[in-house]
This record gives structure tokens, sequence and C-alpha cells, in this order.
């Protein structure tokens, strides 16, 4: 039962961090302004949500997934924190959790979530401490006033004004986990009110472009021997090394990352690769956001990525893909590998987030802005709606949030969002963007061309004797997301008559001279669509705006790899007075 509940916790705790991970990026200042660290501590500790694996293949999971310098110290303090299976076990667990982070760390300092840590570990190891609701509020208290500390113990956060990121996630986490263990509802103060006035870069702040890369890589050694290795890792800089089996996950910054990936081939086998361009982070950190009069929020199937989070200002809500043994929120799972894996016939699902993540986002957000409006997903395809609007009547009483259910996924949702974003930075008039979202759902039209029928079978939405009937006779369906579900449309033979049902489409709604908003997704065939549908669409459509994106993951899991898409908004220019 214990054991039970400790899971759920964990659950919970890296549910809050979901919701908050945006802000955690926006104040990720050290060791260096790149903005990642609530990306990095979502993927790390995703296998969190799966401990029904089991435990040591959860640690095996913690060690390939995780990312960043505190994804890798708290994926290391998780591999022995996970162990504990009941109440009393886990302030020893804590304990070694904290050990082994610390020890993963080349050059470790406080102030950061090391010092959270420490903190945990000290309240819990004393005597009178049991996991009550009383002892439970005081150990929420001190790790408040230990991240509340982390400005005074390192310069470089006290230069820019706010407590240190990785701290900060360690404290949503834990302030999650051990208020659900104490078996009462699961209320929290925003982390905005707890942290008021140290959640914002100073605008003195100015943060050198950093050259080089950030590296994590798993390597298996030659004989399980780590001889060698020490004294390449001490010439790189951010070093965090933690050994698993024959295993070692590295995590470092490096400007010359061809050198060292051969010194490390030289040692062993590279079994993980991921890395990350410094420069364009700490870049796209350094970029001042639009000042807007609402913020927008979306859901990310509508074909949405985080870097146009970044771009346009936008807030998303993830759904989460599961292939395999991996689950992850869709805008963080790999495309490539996702389409790989459904071409050899693993099992792809998708899920969206718990009532409790969603209304954790939905007061991470109204806390952090004036005034949002959400762009929500069709009702006809997700629950999204009715759970934001129930949450509305309850926790919106000055009417500050907006809700238009577009009746829109994929693209079509997309565009609505991206050019409702752009909109709001033209105007001060926030019932101005709202009313150009509505015009905006009643005008754009969105087509999806699929390669094959096999994968609307596997998720159940086309019977499977259909499906293999329509795949041997090369039928090409072609459907259209609408309020009362994607209908289909049309049927072709190949690639080359979806291209030209597009065209006729397009003929029919939009002018040869227009200026006209374009949204081409693709799945796993970018190269066949940037290079032929693009480019023809570019010759009938001269002055329109043709935007290429990677198709929602929500809907590749259903449509399969060798989907491609067209959504559109046929106005000449994004006028309001247009539609």
């Amino acid at each position: 039962m214990e054991a039970s509940m400790i899971q759920q916790a964990l659950t919970l705790g890296f549910e809050r961090i979901a919701a908050w991970s945006r802000l955690l990026d926006e104040i990720n200042v050290f060791p260096v302004a790149d903005g990642d660290t609530g990306r990095n501590l979502l993927v790390s500790l995703s296998p969190l949500r799966q401990l029904d694996n089991g435990r040591e293949e959860t640690v095996h999971r913690l060690l390939m997934s995780a990312r960043g310098n505190s994804g890798n110290i708290a994926a290391r303090f998780f591999s022995r924190f996970i162990h504990a299976d009941s109440m009393d076990a886990i302030p020893e667990a804590a304990r070694l959790g904290r050990d082994a982070a610390w020890q993963a760390v080349h050059d470790p300092v406080p102030g950061t979530m090391l010092t959270i840590f420490d903190e945990m570990v000290k309240v819990l190891g004393k005597d009178s401490v049991s996991l009550d609701e009383r002892s439970v509020t005081g150990l929420v208290s001190h790790l408040e006033k230990a991240v509340r500390s982390t400005p005074e113990l390192l310069p470089r956060l006290r230069s820019a004004g706010v407590v240190d990121s990785g701290a900060l996630g360690m404290y949503i986490f834990f302030e999650g986990f051990f208020v659900s263990l104490t078996g009462k509802a699961a209320q929290f103060q925003p982390v905005t009110t707890t942290f008021k006035d140290m959640l914002t870069v100073s605008a003195s702040f100015n943060e050198e472009l950093e050259e080089g890369y950030c590296v994590d890589t798993v390597v298996q050694l030659a004989g399980g021997s780590q001889g060698g290795i020490s004294g390449l890792f001490s010439r790189l800089e951010s070093v965090l090394v933690i050994p698993h089996d024959d295993f070692l996950k590295v995590h470092f910054h490096t400007t010359d990352r061809e050198t060292v990936r051969k010194e490390i081939e030289a040692i062993g086998d590279i079994v993980a690769w991921s890395d990350d361009n410094l420069e364009t982070q700490v870049a796209r950190f350094r970029n001042p956001k639009t000042s807007r009069c609402i913020h927008i929020m979306t859901d990310a199937a509508g074909s949405v990525t985080r870097e146009d989070s970044d771009a346009y200002d936008l807030t998303l809500l993830d759904s989460y893909i599961t292939a395999g043994d991996r689950s992850l929120p869709e805008t963080l799972f790999s495309p490539s590998e996702l389409y790989q894996w459904m071409r050899q016939g693993v099992k792809v699902s998708t899920s969206q987030a718990s009532i409790f993540e969603r209304h954790q986002h939905y007061q991470s957000v109204l806390n952090q802005h004036d005034r949002v409006l959400y762009l929500c997903v069709g009702s006809f395809y997700t629950g999204n709606y009715d759970v934001i609007m129930e949450w509305k009547q309850t926790n919106d009483p000055d009417d500050r949030l907006t809700v238009i259910d577009t009746t829109a996924a994929s693209g079509r949702l997309g565009t609505i969002a991206i050019l409702t974003a752009r909109f709001s930075t033209r105007t001060d008039n926030p019932h101005a963007v709202i009313e150009f979202a509505k015009r905006a759902v009643s005008a754009c039209e969105e087509y999806v061309f699929l390669d094959r029928l096999q994968y609307l079978a596997a998720g159940g939405r086309l019977s499977k004797t259909s499906a293999f009937f329509g795949d041997m006779l090369h039928m090409k369906p072609i459907i259209s997301p609408t309020a009362e579900g994607a209908k289909k449309v049309g049927v072709v033979r190949d690639p080359n008559d979806q291209l030209r049902f597009a065209i006729r489409k397009l003929d029919a709604a939009i002018k040869k001279n227009s200026k006209a908003f374009m949204m081409l997704q693709y799945s796993d065939n970018r190269s066949w669509v940037e290079e032929t549908v693009m480019k023809e669409i570019k010759t009938h459509y001269p002055l329109a705006e043709v935007m290429l994106q990677p198709l929602s993951l929500t809907s590749g899991a259903h449509m399969g790899p060798g989907t491609w898409a067209l959504a559109f908004l046929p106005w000449d220019d994004m006028r309001i007075d247009q539609g």
C-alpha cells in the first residue's frame, strides 16, 4: 500500500514540474544561461511515470534519458531515491540519493539542487520527523528557505536576481511529493506567489554568448574498465559522470565535440549521443520577449513546436506519446525515432496529461499573466475543453481566462494559434485578439494526406480488414479535421494525386496573388514535402507565406509515417476585418 502511495507521489511530483517547466527555463542562468532546465528535467525524469516497469529498469531509463546538468544530477538522485518502498525507508533513500548526486558532479557547488538534497536529508534525519501534515509543512517550509538562499550562495544568481532553476525544480517536485503522501487534497500555493520577486531575470543581467556544445553521452567501456577516461573528462567543463553496470553516462561542455567524440570512441562504444549548441541556446535566452496584451495558450496537438513556443511566447499543453518502453511529452519525443519505431511495428499510443497536471498548468499560466486566451484543441478530440471550463468556474473569479473551443487539431489549430499570437503584438486590445481568433477558427481549413491506413487501424480508428484492403489497393485517404471529428474528403492513388488535390483546394479558396498563410506539415518525409510540395505551392502562390512544420506527434502517432498535411487561412493580410 505504501509503495503504491510513493509511486503516485513520484508521478505527482513530475507532473508539477511539467506544469512549471517553462518558468524554470526562463530563470535558468547557472551554470550557463541556456534556458533548458525545465526541458531537461522533464526528459530526464519521465521514467518516474513508468515505475510499473520495475525499479531496476527505471534506473536504467533514468540513465539513458538524463540530459543537461540539472537532469543528470536529478536522475542520479532518483536512481537511489526510488528504491524507497515504505515511508520509513524514505530518509535513508534520500541520503543515498543525495550522496550519489554529489559524487556524480566533477566540481560540485552549493546553491544548486544539491543544496535542496542536503537540506531535505537534514530534516528527514531528525528523530521527531514523521510524514504527517505538520511535519511535511515544516519540511516544505525548510526547502523553501533553502531555495531562497541560492542567490546568496551563487553570485551569478544574485547578479541575475533569481533563485537557482534546478533548486526550484526540486522544490516544486518535493512539495508535491510529500504533500501527496499526507493523503490531503493536493492544493498548492502558486510558485509565483511563494517566490515573488525572485523569478524574473534582471534587465541588467547580460550573458556572454557561449561557444561550444552541451553533450550527453552513454558509453559502454571495453571490459567494464574506467581506465583512461578520467583524464579525458578532467579537461572538459560542467562534467558529470554516472556509472551504471558497465556503462558510463557522461555530461560535459566542449568547444570541440568531434575530437572529444573520437577520444571517447577510442576508450569504449558510444551507445547514445545528443548535443545542444550553447551559442544558439544562449542567444535565444537573451532574446527579449515581445509585450502582449493577452497571453496565448494552446495544445501541442496543433503542430506547434517548443521552438514556436519560444518564438511566439506561447504556452503549450502537451499530451504524452508512449512508444515501447518510452513515454514523453509529445514536444520532447524525437519524431525520427517515433516514425522509425512505427515502421518497425513498435506499439505506439497517446494519452492526455492527468487532470491534476492540467490544473497545475492552468494555475501556472494564470498566475504569470494578467490575461490568457486558451485556444483549445477541438472538444471532439479530447476532454481538455470540459476540464478547463470546470476549473475556470471555481478558479477564475475575475474572468481573466478566455477559452475558445477551436474545433481544430494538428495544423489547423497550429495556424490559428501562431497567427493569433502574431496578431496580439499588433494591438493593445485583448478583445480584438479574441475576436481575431474566433474569425480564424471559422476561416481556417486543413487537409491531411495519409500514406497508409494500417496505423489508423492499429489505433482502433479503422477496422484492420479495411486497412488491409485499402493498403493492398494503394488507397491513400484524405481527411479534414472538423468539429465532428476527422472526415474523409477523398481517396487518391499516389503522392502526385495528393498534391493535385491540395492545389485544387487552394485554388478554390485563395487568389493567385494572395498573401495568405499556409502551413505544410511533414512526418518522416520532410525532403519530399519541402522539395516537391512546397516548391509547387510557391510556384502557384508566389506571395503567400508557407511555413514548414513537423506534424503534431499526436496526429503522427495515429496517422503514421508518410503522412503530410496542409492547413491554410485564406485571408490576404490577417486583418481583423477579414473573414
